[in-house]
């Protein structure tokens, strides 16, 4: 008696009403007992069972091939086998997916006599894993699409990118020349860009820069840039680079504040002496890299002027530069010597650079930015900015 209850369950009453279906069988599967509520679940009366069906015939086509071929052989090795999901036929045709233990009973020899078996009703598990797979399914498909959606965003954009870039590099008399572009991310448009043209029968044009912040709104500015200064090429390199810093100032100045940095220039060649004469000027930029045929290499510190857009009116100071034959001339911007090395705790630095370029004196602008564009690659996903590389050389006269 329990709080004036009493409990008259006997064993055979819990196992015949026991939430879970019960089953014993000879060893040759032939049932020998069964409970209620795996006779419900059967919809077949004890007389019809009991003597008369072994425990394959409960089950649908695949399972009772499953348990001659699996099941059973290996409980006659272990003694037991647990958690099988299996398939009841129940009467009507309908099936109940189901959880199958069995273990086998032996006499005091080690002889086996019968095997107990419990059945749970699985349906609610059949259901929870069917909903994950269609959940997995689902979510297949989404990274599939989210995958697709990436590769036409990538191949759009570089397309755009592409579009803020000279198509080919012109043809200049008597001066060699090369240049590249390195993107960071394939997912966001940079800003860097770099350009050089003819300005008239004698004269050509070039510059190099890089647009603050990344996306669409730098992008916007890189086009501007580009055309401000084809468009200014006829003035002196510092003409060229006031009137971009007038135009993006008055443009930008009065919301978001946009701005660059740019190196432009302009070159003559000297057919007969071999030589280049440059004229540039720079406005915030990492200076250019002078390398000549002898090895020795510099940077060209001259006086720089500001932030191109940031102020109403600055000066940029011009620097002329002759370059003889085997010299080459590097424009670059600072996604390079900015590139985290190190395991991201130094920069690459202007140093390294440099001992990079002197490796190359004497060859070729193609030489030098293929090196560089193997550098770049080399560091792989660390790369925070784009980079972008102009490289202008004298050919090296052969030796007569």
């Amino acid at each position: 008696m329990t709080d004036g209850i009493e409990w008259a369950d006997t064993a055979e009453e819990a196992y015949d009403a026991a939430p879970s279906g019960h089953l014993s069988t000879s060893m040759d599967g032939m049932i020998v007992t069964i409970n209620s509520t795996l006779l419900d679940w059967l919809g077949l009366p004890r007389d019809a069972v009991v003597g008369r069906l072994r425990f394959p015939d409960l089950l649908t086509v695949g399972g009772k091939l499953y348990h001659e071929t699996h099941f059973a052989p290996l409980l006659r090795m272990q003694g037991e086998v647990g958690g099988v999901a299996l398939e009841l036929k129940r009467a009507g045709g309908a099936r109940m997916p189901i959880l199958v233990s069995s273990v086998v009973k032996y006499d005091d020899t080690g002889r086996p006599l019968l095997i107990r078996t419990t059945i749970f009703d699985a349906h609610i598990r059949r259901t929870y894993e069917e909903e994950l797979l269609r959940e997995r399914k689902v979510a297949e498909v989404a990274r599939h699409q989210a995958e697709e959606d990436r590769a036409r965003l990538q191949d759009a954009l570089a397309v755009l990118q592409q579009s803020l870039l000279p198509a080919t590099m012109p043809e200049v008399p008597g001066v060699a020349t090369a240049a590249t572009y390195h993107t960071a991310s394939p997912d966001e448009l940079g800003g860097d860009f770099y350009d050089l043209f003819a300005i008239d029968g004698e004269h050509w044009g070039f510059f190099l820069g890089d647009v603050c912040g990344k996306g669409p709104a730098a992008a916007a500015v890189t086009s501007v840039a580009r055309y401000t200064l084809r468009a200014a090429a006829m003035h002196d390199p510092a003409a060229a680079l006031g009137t971009l810093n007038a135009l993006l100032h008055e443009r930008y100045a009065g919301g978001d504040l946009r701005y660059c940095t740019a190196v432009f220039g302009t070159l003559q060649s000297d057919l007969e002496t071999g030589r280049v004469a440059i004229r540039f000027a720079s406005g915030g930029h990492p200076p250019p890299l002078l390398i000549r045929a002898d090895g020795r290499c510099e940077f060209l510190s001259s006086p720089d002027g500001t932030l191109i857009g940031i102020l109403p009116s600055s000066q940029f100071p011009q620097t002329d530069v002759t370059l003889d034959p085997g010299d080459m001339l590097l424009l670059y911007t600072d996604g390079l010597t900015e590139a985290r090395v190190n395991g991201g705790r130094d920069f690459y630095g202007p140093d390294a650079l440099r001992t990079l370029a002197t490796q190359y004196a004497g060859t070729s602008p193609d030489a030098l930015v293929t090196a560089l564009s193997d550098v770049l690659a080399g560091f792989g996903p660390r790369l925070s900015d784009d980079t972008a590389l102009l490289a202008l050389g004298v050919p090296a006269r052969p030796v007569s």
